[in-house]
C-alpha cells in the first residue's frame, strides 16, 4: 500500500483580477457576484497590483491550572476583520469621498471647475457598505461587508516616478444579525478526497 497525498490545482486560487465597490450604509449585497453591481454601488476603480488583503486581528486569553503549563481553555477576546486596498484612481468622486470622510455631493465643481472642501479636526463615523470580488478564471470569491469603515489611511505620496495612491484599511463591524462579512464563492468541485 502506498501513501496518496491529494492534490488538485483546480481548488487553488490566485487573485488574478478583482474590484471593490462602496455604497451607503444599508445597501444590499449585489444579487449576482459576476454582474456589475447596480448604481447604488460606486466603484473604487483601479486598485494596485497588491490586490485585496483580507486580514484578521485577534487576541485571546489562555487559562491554565496550577501545575500545568498547557492551557485548558482559550477565550477569544478580540476578533476584527479587515480589508486592505490601494486605490489608484484618487480623483474618482467615490474614492475622494471615502478618503476625506465627506459626502460625495461636497465634491461638486464650482462654475470655474474647482472643487473645494475642508478637512475637519473632529471627524464623525463614516460607515458604509462594501463589496469586494476576487477572480481567478471561473473561480471567484465575493465579500460583502454591510457595515465597514476606513480605520487606517497610509501616507499619500506625490512624485514624478509613481502614481499617488490611497492605501486604506477597512474594518468590518457587526450588522443587526451580528455578522461582519458575508461570503459568496464558486470553486471547482473536488472529485474525491483521494484524487
Amino acid at each position: 500500500m502506498s501513501l496518496v497525498i491529494p492534490r488538485d490545482a483546480d481548488v487553488t486560487m490566485a487573485g488574478v483580477n478583482g474590484g471593490g465597490w462602496v455604497g451607503p450604509l444599508g445597501t444590499a449585497k449585489p444579487a449576482s457576484p459576476l454582474a456589475t453591481p447596480p448604481p447604488t454601488w460606486a466603484a473604487l476603480g483601479r486598485l494596485t497590483e497588491d490586490g485585496l488583503v483580507r486580514g484578521w486581528d485577534e487576541d485571546s486569553t489562555e487559562f491554565r491550572s496550577w501545575g500545568q503549563t498547557a492551557p485548558f481553555r482559550t477565550i477569544i477576546t478580540k476578533s476584527n476583520r479587515t480589508f486592505k486596498v490601494a486605490c489608484q484612481e484618487i480623483n474618482r468622486p467615490a474614492v475622494m469621498s471615502l478618503w476625506n470622510r465627506i459626502p460625495e455631493g461636497s465634491l461638486t465643481p464650482d462654475v470655474d471647475g474647482f472643487v473645494n472642501f475642508a478637512e475637519t479636526a473632529t471627524p464623525v463615523p463614516d460607515r458604509r457598505a462594501w463589496w469586494f470580488i476576487v477572480l481567478d478564471g471561473t473561480t471567484f470569491r465575493g465579500f460583502y461587508v454591510p457595515q465597514g469603515e476606513i480605520s487606517n489611511r497610509e501616507d499619500e505620496t506625490y512624485k514624478n516616478d509613481e502614481l499617488a495612491t490611497y492605501n486604506m484599511t477597512i474594518t468590518a463591524y457587526p450588522d443587526d444579525a451580528g455578522n461582519t462579512v458575508y461570503h459568496t464563492y464558486k470553486v471547482a468541485t473536488v472529485d474525491s478526497p483521494s484524487s
